[in-house]
Formats: structure tokens, sequence, C-alpha cells
């Protein structure tokens, strides 16, 4: 079995375009730890608002992300949408993470693609799946694998589209007997 070929994802712009695992397991373990606080000390309105608050907080973040993701040392996420695509019968695997602000840019940009290209979606929520990441050799998101390539990070619909057709598998040509 031969390795897949990562092909990372390098920023003009000077910026991030990927969500290290560590960036995203952190706060998802302090999350957890502040709750334990809360209910340690018996504060009900902490735990209340720990429920709901953070996870608002976090819900926004993402939703603002295009618009900020900048101010936060990453990458710009504007789209080049290609003028045509190709049809595609390839199966592409998506790898996201819960609180990846880049994993829903990446999803919807994929959906648009496989509406046009015909190719088979298959996501991959790797957030309570560590040992998918292990396995797999991942260590940030979004990851979008067709065949033996692998594109980490933060795509273009253009880039990701180039990916899907250089992954696709040539029809089996006639055996000479």
């Amino acid at each position: 079995m031969t390795n897949p070929v990562q092909i990372p994802q390098r920023s003009s712009q000077g910026g991030e375009v990927s969500c290290t695992m560590w960036s995203l397991y952190v706060p998802l373990l302090a999350y957890v730890f502040g709750l334990a606080l809360f209910v340690y000390s018996r504060n009900v309105l902490g735990v209340v608002l720990w429920l709901v608050v953070a996870p608002c907080l976090k819900w926004a973040y993402i939703g603002l992300f295009p618009r900020i993701s900048h101010l936060r040392g990453y990458v710009h996420v504007e789209d080049k949408v290609p003028a045509h695509t190709s049809k595609s019968q390839a199966l592409v695997n998506y790898y996201s993470f819960v609180g990846c602000p880049f994993c829903p840019i990446m999803e919807r940009r994929l959906e648009a693609l496989r509406k046009e290209m015909g190719f088979t979606l298959n996501r991959i929520d790797v957030t309570l799946k560590p040992q998918v990441l292990t396995a797999k050799g991942i260590r940030s998101v979004p990851v979008v694998e067709v065949g033996e390539n692998r594109l980490v990070g933060h795509a273009t619909t253009e880039q990701l589209m180039e990916l899907i057709e250089r992954s696709q598998v040539p029809a089996l040509e006639a055996i000479p007997a």
C-alpha cells in the first residue's frame, strides 16, 4: 500500500490555511473542564451560561470567520469559482472537525462541486474519532482525499476541482489477449 500524496496548501498572503488538531482539541478540553468546574462548585447559573454562551460564541466565530480570518492571522477565504467543470465518478473523502472555521466553508464548496461534477462525497467528522486521524496521519483539517491524493487546508473551488480531476481513474482499456 502506498502513502497518499499530501498536497499542503500554501498561502501567498502569508496566513495559516488550516486548523491543527492541537488548536481544536485544546478549546474542546477547556470547555469540558470549565463545565466540570461549574458543576463541581454547584454554580447552576454558571453551568447554564457555560452550556449556552460558550457554544453560541464559537458558532458566531465560525459564522463570522470569512470576514475576520485575516485579523486572526489566517488567509482571506474568498473563492474563485471555475467557469466550467467536468463530470467525475471519483470518491471524495472529506475530513472535518466541529470547531474548525475552515470546515464549513470547504463543505459548502465541495457540495456545490458535487452537484456540478456528480462525484460521491463521503463526509467524515473526526471530532470524536482521534483514531481516524492517527491512522491516516492527519494533523490538521480540513482534509480532502481523492484516491492517493490528499489536499490539506483551505482551498478554493478551483483547487478542489483540479484535485478531483487529477485523481480521476482512467477507464480500463481492453487488455490484449
